[in-house]
């Protein structure tokens, strides 16, 4: 099901609310909680009846191998450890990334003039790189004994299938919402029911208003072949899903965190104004937070001390260790990044993208960066983002290469794209809004509004919610909907 459906504005969700709104009245949790957790999963089932059962099979191997490990000691809780890691890698792997290891292998038996293997195509769950980052999270934190091992069933499959975040995220961590599960009366009040809804609204919006308009545009100039693409045209392209891509995936995250905080959770923060980076360093702490922060905890530092102890020495090369120990940890794990994001060589070369800009930072660019000035360096920054989105959403590397080819050799080009008035009055629309945090004191205020608002703001808010509530679902009615872009993830 997606929230961006009238079957979820009109019916769904109503239901969920007043039923939910109801139980809450009841001094206790776990009615609550009892109840999320079944509609959650009816939630998923909607969109995968078949994978339900399989996640919640994961589920409870989880719960109990994770249960083992925090009761037992020496090769016995490193045995279970290692099962549990080796079960989610396994059930993302085959699910996610079969059918790319065997179209490569079938690439290779083409080569000797062999016939390729038989393969049925397997369908890809929605939400499965999410689940699995969740799940590895808590193995990794019970693991390392930095939280206690969740005492009951229910509360572990309520942190793992709760359904506003189970399909994009945020990526949640245990020891950043156990205790809400357990006890969130404090944060069961009709201002924090009212911030969520206009923090749900705020999302729809941009999903709706800004990137799906944004999209239309977007698919129809890169289906353009290279006797109908010019150089203008796919710069307004490139820019277009740029911006396309900010505002449905931060559009899902805000419609996530406000449909929590109507239930009473706060969920962490997922986007800090990305575009006003002043490198790609920075990017990356204002871009999918919560992915970021995983990727640093779970990969960049582990790798980046298990391989330190194989480089004693101060220097290497001529290059100092800890530079050295940064190349290799970054490129490895965006490497992994690219490829988390989809089974394609297109992400890959992506993440091995954001990787060299990464390199670069720590080598001289961010220091050449601030001698320049902070517009500069965001104009910059933006450019190198455009680029690699364009990687991002090219179907093979042979079109991206001929995209950022056409983009640069300034040649024009007959051809039939009509750029109406409604997608400049979005595109300037969503430049506006993902620029306007450069000015320090929005960004202050921009927190400040969804943590501690005044209660005039949260009333002229929650009015101006309901006019592009109303709006949104008038769009949703006269065009239809699509779905958001991380679900292919």
């Amino acid at each position: 099901m997606i929230f961006s459906t009238s079957l979820f504005l009109l019916y769904f969700l109503p239901a969920f609310l007043i039923c939910y709104f109801l139980l809450a009245l009841i001094p206790k949790s776990w009615p609550k909680n009892l109840f999320l957790l079944l509609v959650s999963i009816c939630f998923y089932a909607w969109g995968a009846p078949l994978f339900v059962f399989v996640v919640i099979g994961s589920i409870l191997a989880d719960f109990f191998l994770m249960k083992g490990v925090a009761g037992s000691e020496g090769g016995k809780r490193k045995t279970l450890f290692w099962i549990s890691i080796f079960l989610n890698l396994g059930m993302l792997l085959y699910f996610k990334y079969m059918n790319f290891f065997v179209d490569q292998f079938n690439d290779i038996l083409s080569l000797f003039g062999t016939h390729p293997a038989e393969w049925t195509k397997i369908a890809l769950p929605i939400g499965i790189s999410f689940i699995t980052f969740q799940k590895l999270s808590y193995t990794f934190d019970i693991y390392k004994r930095r939280y206690a091992a969740v005492p009951r069933l229910q509360d572990y499959a309520l942190y793992i299938l709760m359904f506003p975040q189970l399909l994009s995220g945020p990526i949640v961590r245990i020891g950043q919402i156990y205790d809400q599960i357990r006890d969130r009366k404090a944060q069961e009040n009709s201002n924090e029911r009212l911030i969520g809804f206009y923090r749900f609204v705020i999302g729809l919006a941009k999903k709706v208003l800004i990137a799906d308009v944004l999209g239309v545009t977007v698919n129809e100039i890169f289906a353009l072949n290279s006797l109908e693409l010019s150089s203008s045209l796919a710069w307004v392209g490139a820019i277009a899903y740029t911006f396309q891509i900010y505002f449905d995936f931060s559009g899902y995250t805000d419609m996530a965190i406000g449909l929590a905080k109507m239930a009473g959770f706060r969920l962490p923060e997922n986007f800090n104004f990305p575009y006003i980076s002043t490198s790609i360093t920075e990017f990356w702490k204002r871009w999918h937070i919560t992915l970021s922060t995983w990727l640093r905890d779970y990969l960049f530092l582990p790798i980046a001390y298990s391989t330190s102890r194989k480089l004693p020495k101060e220097r290497y090369m001529g290059i100092r260790t800890d530079k050295l120990l940064y190349i290799f940890a970054a490129a490895v794990t965006f490497l992994i990044c690219g490829f988390w994001h989809g089974a394609a060589w297109t992400f890959i070369f992506w993440g091995g993208y954001m990787a060299f800009f990464l390199i670069l930072d720590r080598l001289f660019l961010v220091k050449w960066m601030k001698k320049t000035g902070r517009i500069p360096a965001i104009i910059l920054t933006f450019l190198f983002l455009v680029i690699g989105w364009v990687i991002f959403r090219s179907e093979s590397l042979d079109f991206a290469y001929f995209y950022v080819r056409r983009m640069f050799l300034f040649v024009d080009m007959p051809n039939d794209i009509w750029l109406n008035s409604k997608f400049w009055t979005m595109l300037t629309i969503g430049i506006f809004f993902s620029f306007w945090g450069g000015w320090k004191q929005i960004e202050q205020w921009s927190e400040k509004l969804f943590t501690k608002p005044k209660s005039g703001i949260v009333i002229l808010f929650g009015v101006l919610a309901i006019l592009l509530f109303i709006l949104s679902e008038a769009t949703i009615t006269s065009t239809g909907f699509s779905p958001f872009i991380y679900f292919r993830f």
